[in-house]
């Protein structure tokens, strides 16, 4: 008897051992929030969620670990660097997402295309607790509510090194000025490093004639023949803080961080317009876990998580607990919240016409074509090479069997 009791009491020991910890950590969230999640079922679950890299919080608190933490349920988590790219993964089929983090453009041609589940906010109560309806409600028209969930807002901006350019620079032209050639980095994705041109030239980001596209590829055409940019994703943060390069095309938030590691970047709304964006939290069709994955985007909205988030990604949130939180350290950043209201235009989901057409300029612009001729014409001599000693060869086998005759 007393050996059961004995190990009863040892048991009791293990098992507060490992829920003291649990608690503590958890000291982060109110009971009230803690027993929500906990509710939910998702125990044993698993979610599969897509976004953009350096997205989320993995520093202040690990947003990903605290859920699971708190549902009990196993997060796959994965990233993409522009919206193409997922685009492409989800195309092609073999892998299934539960949540996504799309950009307008791409949201509305998944909408479209009815790749996304129309989501049900009796299980996203935050939503109507925290989302700014009154600063960011006219970006959810048009049936957007319906399918996502505004994570960031965003807007691209200018930036440069005052280490090479003295004077403030106001136009995305000075990105085709030949003195700072080999300095220059621009989007490696169609739709921004287009609308740099479009701005130029005064069009609508969202045009769909050819005589347009025509024009901006020729102007970025003009700018690779020029300054030679360097065409950059995710890899703009190393090459802008390294101090190497004089100009980037880039998002406004990430500027924050470049700033903080290389204090010699400034960065300015350029006066020809830039394009206004936002990211949203989506549900995809096909999801194999749409409880889990609206527990998430709930989760993301927790003033806590919001703030962390705010905080580490350094962009535009809709979050109201966390624009009236006096420890949010970016409400007066110019470059997040910019005092006054830039030009700026927003993209929409193109055409597929429009599109393609797009893509093949595209490539154009940037050589591509040019390179894939040369690995033909490359293929091509190694082609004829062989065939030249086959045949080589052959003869040289004729004329021995004729001398043996």
């Amino acid at each position: 008897m007393r050996k059961l009791f004995s190990l009863f009491i040892a048991l009791l020991i293990l098992l507060s051992l490992c829920i003291i910890p649990t608690y503590a950590e958890d000291e982060l969230f109110s009971d009230e929030v803690v027993e929500y999640y906990a509710n939910l079922g998702l125990q044993g679950t698993v979610l599969n969620v897509y976004n953009w890299g350096e997205y989320i919080d993995d520093e202040e608190i690990d947003v990903v670990s605290a859920f699971e933490r708190l549902t009990g349920c196993d997060v796959n988590y994965t990233t993409f660097e522009s919206n193409e790219n997922m685009y492409s993964k989800l195309s092609g089929g073999g892998v299934s997402y539960d949540v996504i983090i799309p950009s307008d453009y791409m949201m509305e041609r998944l909408m479209e295309e009815d790749r996304l589940e129309k989501l049900d906010y009796s299980n996203i109560p935050n939503y109507e607790k925290y989302f700014d309806e009154e600063r960011y409600g006219y970006l959810v028209n048009d049936g957007l509510k319906d399918y996502g969930v505004i994570y960031n807002v965003g807007t691209t901006i200018l930036i440069y090194n005052t280490k090479y350019i003295k004077e403030r620079p106001t136009s995305w032209t000075v990105m085709w000025d030949e003195q700072y050639a080999g300095k220059v980095l621009m989007f490696n994705n169609p739709r921004d490093s287009f609308a740099i041109a479009q701005a130029i030239l005064g069009q609508d980001f969202n045009t769909i004639e050819k005589e347009d596209w025509d024009a901006a590829a020729e102007l970025l055409t003009q700018q690779r023949q020029k300054v030679s940019p360097k065409y950059v994703m995710d890899e703009v943060f190393n090459d802008m803080e390294s101090g190497d390069y004089a100009l980037a095309a880039y998002y406004a938030g990430d500027y924050e961080l470049m700033a903080e590691n290389n204090p010699d970047l400034d960065f300015v709304l350029p006066e020809e317009g830039v394009n206004t964006f936002f990211d949203a939290m989506c549900i995809p069709q096909g999801t194999q876990n749409k409880r889990g994955a609206e527990a998430f985007i709930n989760f993301m909205m927790e003033p806590e998580i919001a703030l962390a988030n705010a905080e580490y990604i350094y962009y535009a949130t809709p979050n109201k607990a966390v624009l009236e939180n006096e420890d949010y350290s970016l409400i007066g950043s110019e470059a997040v919240y910019p005092s006054e209201e830039p030009v700026a235009q927003e993209f929409h989901n193109l055409p597929n016409d429009t599109l393609q057409y797009m893509n093949t300029l595209w490539m154009k612009v940037k050589g591509e074509n040019n390179t894939a001729g040369l690995y033909i014409a490359f293929f091509v001599a190694i082609a004829v090479i062989i065939l030249v000693i086959a045949v080589s060869i052959l003869k040289k086998k004729r004329m021995k069997r004729y001398y043996e005759i």
